[in-house]
């Protein structure tokens, strides 16, 4: 049988991928993320979710061209979904996700970070 239990459970996954992308030292954490949205062009909509005003919405183009396909299509892989449906759902919490881990309107240091991903995870769950 396979493990997949559609629903819920790639609610929780899709989830997870989000912080994984916002807390991977890799890319530089969070920081890192929303450095390449404003490398993109997309600075302006980084900047909404971290300031403490509306979050500005995020498209499904608007993730491909800030993640690229290399990145994206791991991240479809991994949530055995297309890659025009992860990055509609990754446009979705995305937003929502940054602006909560940036409660200030600035962006934590990495141990203010681990913290408020822990609390974020433990809410969600």
């Amino acid at each position: 049988g396979s493990l997949s239990q559609g629903g819920s459970g790639s609610g929780n996954a899709l989830l997870e991928t989000v912080l994984s992308l916002v807390n991977n030292p890799q890319t530089g954490g969070l920081a890192g993320l929303l450095g390449r949205f404003q490398e993109s062009g997309l600075g302006n909509l980084a900047d909404s979710w971290v300031s403490t005003g509306k979050n500005l919405p995020l498209s499904a183009d608007q993730i491909q061209q800030a993640l690229g396909s290399g990145q994206l299509g791991a991240i479809a892989e991994k949530l055995g979904m297309s890659q025009g449906d992860a990055s509609a759902k990754l446009a979705e919490l995305l937003p929502g996700v940054v602006d909560k881990l940036t409660p200030n309107g600035q962006i934590p240091d990495a141990g203010g970070l681990s913290d408020l991903l822990g609390s974020l995870t433990k809410r969600l769950g």
